[in-house]
């Protein structure tokens, strides 16, 4: 295959022509982009001034095609990202009316300038709502977690939630369905130290659901754990037919873990260790297993010795 030979000055005026034309696509793209459009791009509503005596239902999808005007740049943005701020409605003319028209309110969003472009109009321009009887309910707030801890540390008492109760108000057909409100989720690796932080609820999903407050204090309790053995003494139960009954022996050791701050005080009166005399009436065994029946919270048996204990039944 026969190859074209250049020659020198040849060579120059190919990589002059090749530059010129590179510079020219740029700059043809540069002016292109540059200059101002009309383009359409897909947005979630956001909504705010709800209507404080009216409960209210969206009968359309919260996104809505939006007419933006913008330069090739923010077009060819906005088709690679979809990350935009949602477009934040009035919905004050609720109070008295049961639909809006977004295009009322393009040139106060256009104002607000929190949206990155200007806004052209939307579809639909409409937006009707549903409307029913408003209810005002305490619910419980319950915290999203997952918390992992160093090694002989973990949670040594109750969880403090402040409030431990929240307001929320909507449409009664919702609001019944509500039995508590998660926060946003707590998480947390290598935990050796107390948590004390304020942490949000999670968003309300519906602008017609409001929520009081929106944030709580959290207080997890975190110590470092060591074992500790004490006797407990058995107790029988289940002698209905009141059975004189020796156990051997009375008492027993039970290992458990404990917070380091609460060892000293950990004694037998906190526990209690049961032997079932029903193990031997009913299925035949001649030596009674113990449980422990109770403990303080956060200790965790590790062991009981022993496990089992004899008995003398006298008749």
């Amino acid at each position: 295959m026969p190859i074209l030979k250049l020659s020198a000055t040849e060579k120059r005026r190919v990589s002059v022509f090749g530059t010129c034309l590179v510079l020219a696509v740029v700059a043809w793209l540069a002016v292109t982009f540059s200059r101002t459009y009309n383009f359409k791009v897909k947005q979630v509503l956001a909504y705010k001034n709800a209507p404080k005596k009216r409960a209210f239902h969206s009968l359309q999808s919260d996104t809505v095609d939006v007419i933006v005007r913008g330069t090739g740049w923010q077009m060819l943005s906005s088709k690679m990202n979809s990350m935009n701020p949602a477009i934040k409605v009035d919905l004050r003319a609720l109070e008295y009316q049961d639909y809006l028209l977004l295009s009322d309110q393009v040139r106060a969003i256009n104002k607000s300038k929190e949206y990155p472009q200007e806004i052209v109009s939307f579809y639909p321009d409409t937006l009707y709502f549903d409307f029913s009887h408003r209810r005002v309910k305490r619910v419980p707030v319950r915290l999203a977690m997952s918390l992992k801890y160093q090694q002989q540390y973990a949670q040594s008492d109750d969880i403090v939630i402040k409030p431990k109760y929240v307001t929320i108000s909507g449409p009664s057909n919702v609001i019944d369905k509500i039995t508590h409100w998660e926060t946003d989720s707590l998480r947390a690796t290598n935990l050796s130290e107390s948590i004390n932080t304020r942490i949000r609820l999670s968003p309300v999903k519906e602008g017609n659901i409001g929520i009081y407050p929106n944030s709580v204090q959290v207080k997890i309790p975190v110590n470092e754990f060591t074992e500790k053995t004490i006797e407990v003494p058995v107790t029988l139960v289940n002698n209905r037919e009141y059975y004189r009954v020796n156990l051997l022996p009375k008492k027993v050791k039970v290992t458990f873990t404990t917070p380091i701050d609460k060892y000293a005080g950990m004694t037998e009166e906190y526990f209690e260790a049961e032997a079932d005399l029903n193990m031997w009436k009913n299925y035949g065994y001649k030596v009674l297993p113990v449980k422990i029946t109770q403990l303080p919270d956060y200790c965790r048996v590790v062991k009981i010795e022993p496990p089992n204990i004899d008995f003398i039944i006298k008749k």
